[in-house]
């Protein structure tokens, strides 16, 4: 029985993110995910001289880490990544984990 630990990160500083990645285990995979760019116009003067505008814009730089474990290993290596604390950064944690079903005991329960 193999479970995974799935970790999608999101931040606007990649620099922080790279920092991030030192000190995973060697059987962690990082998927590099698309980045999300915004781009805000802005008049300068909202009464006259429309062609004076100003652009900001906004960058979401975006990681998908998939961490492999045992079974009886998940409760250590949750509290790994909490002790982490990965500031700066939202992060999204989802647990997958498969199970071998026997169908004798299957078909005696149904």
């Amino acid at each position: 029985m193999t479970t995974k630990i799935r970790i999608v990160i999101r931040s606007f500083d990649h620099p922080f993110m790279e920092n991030l990645f030192w000190g995973l285990p060697p059987y962690t995979r990082k998927i590099g995910l698309p980045e999300s760019r915004v781009l805000y116009t802005v008049l300068r003067s909202p009464h006259i001289d429309k062609k004076s505008r100003e652009q900001f814009e906004m960058e979401i730089k975006k990681e998908f880490l998939v961490i492999k474990t045992e079974r009886h290993e998940l409760r250590k290596k949750f509290f790994r990544l909490k002790r982490r604390r990965i500031f700066g950064a939202q992060y999204e944690i989802l647990f997958s984990c498969k199970t071998r079903s026997d169908k004798g005991k299957l078909q005696r329960l149904l």
